[in-house]
C-alpha cells in the first residue's frame, strides 16, 4: 500500500495540473504575470493587450487620481521604438498623449524616453513636448526577448474611471526622433478602453478600416476626430481583472496547496 501511494499522489497531481479549474485560473494569470521587474517596480494589475504583443503593467490610486505603468513591447525591428498613451478627447490617436520609448544608439544604452502631445498626422519630432497629464518617474529598459519596458507616473485628472489608450511599435529611429511606424491591421487596431475603477465596458463593434496618414505632431493642442493612423479603427473593450487577481492567489499556489493537503493525508 505504501509503495503505490506516491504512484497515487502522482496521478492526483496531474489530474488538478489537467482541470479545468486550473487551466481557467492559468490562463486568467495571462502572459503578462510573468514579467519580471527591477527592485522596486511591482504593480497591482496587469493585462495582455490584445495587438503587437504588448501588455500594460499599472497601480492607480484613487486618492491622488495618480496612474503608474509599465508598458511592455517589442520594437518592430532592433533599433526601433515602442510606445503607449491615453486618449482623453477620441478613440485613436489624434488627441493621444503619449510616451515614446527610443532604443539607444549603443547595444548598451538604456532607451530614451519622450512625450508627445500628438495632435495631428505629421511626423514627430526629436524634442519632447508637454501633455495634459503631467508626468514623472520616466524611464525605460531593456525586456526579455528584446522587448523594451517603458515606466512612467501620469497625474490623471480628478474622478478619471476609464480612457482611451493607444500603443504602437515601429521599426527606425532618425535623428532622436520615431520613424513612421507601419499601418498593417494590428497596428491599426492597436486600441482599448483602459478601466481604472469598476467592472470593464461590453465589447466594441466591428472595426471598419480607414486611411492611414502619418502619426504624431510635437505641437501641443486637443485631439480631433480620428480619421485613422495609429488607431483608425473602432477600439477593443479592456479586460477586466484577472480570475486569479479577483482570488488574490495564482493558479501555481492553488495548486500547491492542494497537494499540501493530500500530502497531509497520507
Amino acid at each position: 500500500m505504501a509503495s503505490a501511494m506516491p504512484h497515487q499522489l502522482t496521478l492526483l497531481v496531474l489530474l488538478l495540473l489537467a482541470s479545468p479549474a486550473a487551466t481557467r485560473l492559468a490562463a486568467a494569470a495571462g502572459a503578462c504575470a510573468g514579467e519580471k521587474f527591477p527592485a522596486g517596480r511591482a504593480y497591482a494589475t496587469c493585462e495582455d493587450l490584445p495587438k503587437l504583443g504588448a501588455s500594460l503593467h499599472w497601480t492607480y490610486d484613487a486618492r491622488t487620481s495618480s496612474l503608474s505603468v509599465a508598458f511592455v513591447a517589442a520594437p518592430a525591428a532592433p533599433g526601433g521604438w515602442v510606445a503607449w498613451g491615453l486618449n482623453p478627447t477620441g478613440e485613436g490617436m489624434a488627441g493621444a498623449q503619449a510616451l515614446v520609448a527610443l532604443k539607444g544608439s549603443g547595444s548598451s544604452s538604456a532607451p530614451t524616453v519622450k512625450t508627445y502631445n500628438i495632435s495631428g498626422y505629421v511626423p514627430l519630432g526629436a524634442t519632447s513636448t508637454p501633455i495634459a497629464f503631467p508626468a514623472t518617474d520616466l524611464a525605460a529598459d531593456a525586456g526579455s526577448g528584446g522587448k523594451i519596458r517603458l515606466y512612467g507616473k501620469l497625474q490623471l485628472h480628478k474622478g478619471m474611471k476609464a480612457v482611451n489608450q493607444v500603443w504602437q511599435v515601429g521599426s527606425s529611429v532618425t535623428g532622436g526622433a520615431p520613424d513612421k511606424h507601419a499601418f498593417g491591421p494590428d497596428n491599426l487596431a492597436a486600441k482599448s478602453k483602459l478601466v481604472l475603477a469598476g467592472k470593464a465596458p461590453a465589447a466594441a463593434g466591428a472595426p471598419t478600416p480607414a486611411p492611414a496618414p502619418e502619426a504624431g505632431s510635437p505641437s501641443a493642442g486637443s485631439g480631433g476626430g480620428d480619421s485613422g493612423a495609429v488607431s483608425s479603427l473602432s477600439p477593443t473593450a479592456g479586460k477586466s481583472p484577472s480570475a486569479a487577481d479577483t482570488a488574490g492567489v495564482s493558479a501555481p499556489a492553488l495548486l500547491a496547496l492542494a497537494l499540501v493537503g493530500l500530502l497531509a493525508l497520507v
